[in-house]
């Protein structure tokens, strides 16, 4: 014969409930309701965006439909428009005096000639700057009329020797 169920009832778990046709259409019209809030509200487009409005708004707003204020010519007119011409560069010209100082004081310039004079090889990009270096205190020498002291030194010896041999000096 069969056992008591109910002693073996109380160790298992209950059944879960089924639902009723009412409950489930309840659930299914709150499902709905939640999905058809989503998305964009009505006339965002022409607003501006949703998301980014909130931290527009703690920022001064810009008016979208007002445009560049540069000046427009209306009509024809006989003078051009003249526009400023920003320098190419923020740095003032230098004269040609303080730039040669400038260039005869750079510490970069300084080692890399010294590792040419120890004979050590440069990269190309180290050697173009280099090259560009001393070509522009040439330029700037002779613009200023200086001359190598080197260059003096080896003239003088040159014409002291030539007046010894004249002389018929030893």
């Amino acid at each position: 014969m069969k056992k008591p169920t109910s002693a073996a009832g109380a160790k298992r778990p209950a059944k879960a409930r089924r639902k009723t046709r009412e409950e489930l259409n309840q659930e299914a019209r709150d499902r709905k309701r939640d999905k058809k809030h989503r998305g964009h509200a009505a006339g965002s487009r022409a607003s501006g965006s949703g998301a980014s409005s909130s931290s527009a708004k703690t920022k001064q707003q810009k008016d979208s439909r007002i445009g560049s204020k540069t000046p427009i010519q209306l009509g024809v007119t006989d003078t051009p428009v003249t526009k400023q011409h920003k320098p190419k560069s923020e740095k003032p010209m230098l004269s040609p005096q303080a730039e040669l100082d400038m260039l005869e004081n750079d510490e970069r310039l300084d080692a890399l000639l010294e590792r040419l004079e120890e004979g050590e090889a440069l990269t190309a990009e180290e050697q173009s700057w280099v090259d560009a270096k001393l070509d522009r205190i040439d330029e700037l020498m002779q613009k200023l009329g200086l001359s190598y002291d080197d260059e003096d030194d080896e003239e003088e010896e040159k014409q002291e020797d030539m007046m010894r041999l004249l002389k018929g000096g030893n």
